[in-house]
């Protein structure tokens, strides 16, 4: 007797209703996809940046601005009492504070004056077609990849006031037993020229960089109008370099702030601790550096360091005011 097989039941197809709301219900996904990631993509890409400033930048400021306002030695970084204001008061009350303020002044400015000057000569030789171009380009930044324990220990055996090589060739004209490093005036002079040395030739290749960008068109039309090198440089190359002049002047000035290494080793290490036997070279670095490692008083060394930011927050309305006003005339 045959048997019949059962046959299985064909899957009946999906109604066209279901396919078009499957398919509109993708489109709508695949939109807000696309509209999450063109919205969140550009504070993806930023946001190490933040994290890291965060954590390495805003941290430490606040976290610093905290001591200052409290009683903690180094010794007890786990106790803290609050006294207020107390710190500055007795920062600001300090003649040896306002001492390193002059200091540091004086050093900043006999330091990044002629620094400026220099690397702006030389950016302008380096603008022309020299031979071996990238040679001396190279040349010029040696001295900013050196460290700063390396020059400034080089530097002390050239500043020496027995057997140096400064006053050896000082010898000749009758100067030849100035002691550099005792002297209020001589002291600033050495820790400016150790400065120089290293700073020059990084601010010479960001001269450069930016005359390169200067429209050639600019200098043909001042040469047919019978303008020399020297009054193209006048009248094209620094108002050109005007921005840029301005954004070294502040960096230089946040790095004069910040001179530390420099003095600390002028004397190969032995009292720039201190800034000299009469603290003449006591920058606010160093004056910080004592506070916080030698006496172990991380209060008023952290009022140290707010104050050192007010005074470059000041610095730096200043030179933004005379940018405006330069700016100004020039309009």
């Amino acid at each position: 007797m045959a048997t019949s097989t059962p046959t299985r039941p064909s899957a009946t197809p999906p109604p066209p209703a279901a396919d078009a709301a499957r398919a509109e219900a993708r489109r709508q996904l695949r939109s807000r996809l696309w509209r999450l990631d063109d919205k969140a993509s550009p504070y993806a890409y930023i946001a190490p940046f933040f994290l890291v400033f965060a954590a390495f930048g805003l941290y430490p400021l606040l976290y610093t601005g905290w001591i200052a306002l409290h009683r903690v030695e180094l010794t007890g970084l786990d106790q803290s009492t609050w006294i207020g204001l107390d710190n500055f008061q007795r920062v600001l009350g300090d003649g040896e504070f306002w001492d390193a303020v002059a200091n540091t002044f004086v050093i900043g400015v006999i330091s990044t004056v002629p620094q400026l000057l220099v690397a702006l000569g030389l950016a302008h030789l380096l603008n022309y077609r020299l031979r071996a171009s990238t040679f001396w380009r190279t040349v010029i930044l040696t001295p900013y990849a050196t460290s700063v324990a390396t020059a400034a220990l080089v530097f002390a055996l050239v500043f020496r006031p027995d057997g140096g090589l400064l006053n050896y060739l000082l010898h000749f004209v009758g100067l030849g037993d100035t002691n550099w490093a005792n002297g209020h005036w001589t002291s600033k002079i050495a820790i400016s020229v150790i400065v120089i040395w290293r700073w020059t030739g990084y601010n010479a290749l960001i001269y450069l960089a930016a005359m390169q960008a200067v429209p050639a068109d600019l200098y043909e039309a001042a040469s047919i109008d019978g303008a020399s090198r020297w009054q193209q440089f006048r009248k094209v190359t620094i108002p050109s370099l005007r921005p840029t002049i301005l954004f070294t002047i502040v960096i230089s000035t946040i790095g004069s702030m910040q001179l530390f290494g420099e003095p600390l080793l002028l004397e190969g290490g032995t009292l720039g601790a201190t800034g000299g036997s009469e603290h003449q070279y006591e920058t606010l670095s160093i004056y910080l550096y004592n506070y916080g490692w030698k006496l172990g008083h991380l209060g008023p060394a952290a009022a140290v360091a707010w104050s050192m930011l007010a005074l470059l927050l000041l610095i730096a309305l200043i030179q933004w005011l005379i940018g405006r006003f330069l700016r100004k005339s020039a309009g």
